[in-house]
């Protein structure tokens, strides 16, 4: 399997599966209505390790721009795969929300209520306030990035895998994402990727749903902004430290 490949399907599988229990939760008449926010975050958690498995031999498991930058910005990863990857990523990631869509097709068509549908497909915030959502994506990045950085460890020895979440491990990262989730994704819903939150929401602009409602790109800077910063900052300050 090429990176290329890779970094498409454990992104695709990803949001099928972190975006599958937003679905689950929300949407009407299904299994999993209204069973919460720890459903939700324990999901996700779970949903990072499944693309990590998958990815992390080939790719080294990015599945995030903001991974591919702050390894970038560290030297830890070539600026000449950063295009390839990002493009990857988004790919996969309108991939996996189009899988959630025929998934849950018929729990769409009765759910009458366009927040919960859009909110399958990408995040937003409890308290719409630009500056402070902004620095709720900034803080939650930065804890996944810099922690990341320092479960992979300083030193990079030469391997025929670039590194990335891969060479973490698959239980560290998702236990990550899941304290993250419960800790500071009360303010956004912890986009932490702008991968998984503007390739499904093109999705959901795209997508034949009916009273759907807008796609709210007013927002959509936010979780691509927030998480790229954080991830520069954490390169900033591993740097620093070394």
């Amino acid at each position: 399997m090429s990176p290329f490949i890779a970094e498409f399907i454990g992104t695709m599988l990803l949001i099928l599966l972190g975006d599958g229990v937003v679905a689950n939760v929300l949407l009407k008449d299904t299994k999993g209505n209204n069973s919460g926010w720890l459903v939700i975050t324990t999901a996700w958690g779970l949903a990072v390790f499944v693309g990590v498995v998958v990815a992390g031999p080939y790719s080294g498991a990015h599945l995030n721009p903001a991974v591919t930058l702050t390894l970038a910005l560290t030297g830890k990863f070539a600026w000449a795969m950063v295009p390839a990857y990002v493009l990857a990523q988004l790919l996969g990631a309108a991939a996996g929300a189009v899988l959630v869509w025929l998934m849950y097709f018929d729990h769409f068509r009765r759910t009458k209520n366009p927040d919960h549908v859009l909110a399958v497909f990408c995040t937003g915030p409890a308290v719409r306030n630009y500056i402070s959502n902004t620095t709720s994506e900034v803080i939650g990045s930065f804890v996944l990035l810099f922690t990341i950085m320092y479960i992979s460890g300083a030193e990079v020895t030469p391997t025929k895998v670039p590194i990335g979440l891969g060479s973490v491990g698959a239980l560290p990262v998702a236990l990550l994402v899941w304290v993250i989730g419960l800790s500071l994704g009360g303010t956004t819903g912890y986009a932490i990727n702008p991968a998984r939150d503007l390739g499904p929401r093109l999705i959901h602009s795209l997508l034949p749903l009916k009273g759907k409602g807008t796609s709210d790109w007013g927002y959509a800077w936010i979780p691509v902004v927030g998480p790229l910063a954080g991830g520069a900052l954490a390169a900033g300050l591993y740097l620093l430290l070394q």
